[in-house]
């Protein structure tokens, strides 16, 4: 009932967003003559802060459409390789005849935001590497006769594509996924598959949540599996493809990420009306595309949220060594002859401090050469994948490691 309330929400508030979106641009527009009366500044500004509170935020694009390679432009064509009920394979391919550069697939997180948000991480990537990327769907989107997506699906989706684009394969994943690609390529190590990837990149991810809790691991401890199954599952209504399907509603999702630092998303909202009223337009139009990214949020399989709370955050299944999929156990430590490299945030309030570190301790098999770890000073979790320290600390640091084991 609660989607169907949302829902309801929504399309009340639609015309009375355009309107106040309208009202701005009157304020604004040099041509209206609401512009150049008294406060017209603060009250635009009131209005579009006003908009972008209630209205709706459709997935971004990942809009690059040029990169330079050795200081030349190269156009970037977006290609979709693979299309499946729950994930797309897009390939960003350069439109450059004759360059031999490492193909890296990176694995996004299917933990709430698009995988748009690894736009930055992409954009660092593309200058020395071939990126493909898993852009994971909507659920709401998928209708009900496509069947359910566990947590097995996700790894079984990952092999598809390691196999696919595999030997000559970097793998890195970030957050949430870091758990699942590490399965997933242990099992391919077990039953001695040749399409192993040469590396693994895993940044700012749970591999062993019992390391430094955060706000996340504690809420997933303290809770028990039936509260996430009678609280935040609900049934897509039907005026979207996937009805009837149960999913973790990507509204509630954002709320929780919101009631994590309230305070900080209530500030930035005040700085950006300032910036408004001032015309202090390039912090302002950074709070847009931040909050546009931000904002934009899609359902999670019921399933697929509720095995990985089960088996990651209250099981702890991998780092204990009782994780089965499909019937195989799961075994790190027969990975022998793919490098490992694990970068975490020193300032990380999503994956504590050591939680991906932990990685080094399962893959026993991995030589001591073939393995390097990292932690960005001064670096959240967001600062990971993108903004500054990523393009000039650890993106560089990822290509170095990327070409010792080319």
């Amino acid at each position: 009932m609660l989607y169907q309330l949302h829902e309801l929400q929504r399309s009340f508030l639609t015309p009375v967003m355009q309107w106040a979106d309208m009202s701005s641009k009157l304020f604004t527009n040099p041509v209206s003559p609401l512009a150049h009366t008294p406060f017209s500044q603060r009250i635009a500004a009131g209005y579009e802060l006003m908009y972008r509170l209630g209205k709706d935020y459709e997935k971004p694009q990942f809009d690059i459409k040029s990169v330079l390679v050795q200081g030349e432009s190269v156009d970037i064509l977006e290609h979709v390789v693979v299309t499946k009920p729950f994930c797309r394979l897009i390939h960003f391919k350069k439109e450059a005849t004759g360059l031999q550069q490492p193909k890296v697939l990176l694995v996004a997180p299917l933990s709430g935001h698009h995988s748009t948000l690894l736009r930055d991480t992409v954009r660092g990537l593309l200058a020395e590497h071939d990126v493909y990327i898993t852009d994971w769907t909507d659920a709401r989107m998928v209708p009900l006769t496509e069947g359910p997506f566990h947590l097995d699906d996700y790894i079984y989706y990952v092999q598809e594509f390691i196999r696919l684009l595999a030997p000559d394969l970097h793998v890195i994943s970030v957050c949430q996924p870091t758990v699942p690609v590490l399965a997933a390529i242990s099992l391919m190590a077990t039953a001695k598959d040749p399409h192993m990837p040469k590396t693994m990149t895993m940044m700012g991810g749970p591999i062993d949540p019992r390391r430094s809790p955060t706000q996340v691991n504690n809420l997933a401890t303290e809770k028990k599996f039936s509260w996430f199954e009678n609280t935040v599952i609900y049934a897509v209504p039907p005026n979207y493809p996937g009805f009837g399907r149960k999913v973790y509603p990507g509204f509630l999702q954002h709320a929780g990420f919101i009631a994590m630092n309230p305070g900080r998303h209530a500030q930035s909202h005040r700085e950006f009306y300032m910036h408004l009223v001032t015309g202090d337009d390039e912090p302002a139009e950074g709070h847009r595309q931040f909050y546009n990214e931000y904002n934009a949020v899609l359902d999670m399989p019921a399933e697929y949220y509720l095995e990985t709370i089960k088996t990651v955050f209250q099981e702890f299944s991998l780092p204990m060594g009782t994780w089965k999929v499909g019937g195989q156990l799961v075994r790190p430590q027969d990975i022998t002859n793919v490098a490992l490299f694990t970068v975490e945030g020193e300032l990380d309030d999503i994956s504590g401090a050591g939680q991906t570190q932990a990685a080094h301790d399962l893959c026993s098999g991995i030589p001591a050469e073939m393995q390097q770890d990292f932690v960005a000073p001064k670096c959240g979790h967001y600062g990971i994948f993108s903004g500054r320290r990523w393009r000039e600390i650890i993106c560089p640091k990822i290509g170095e490691f990327i070409q010792k084991h080319s």
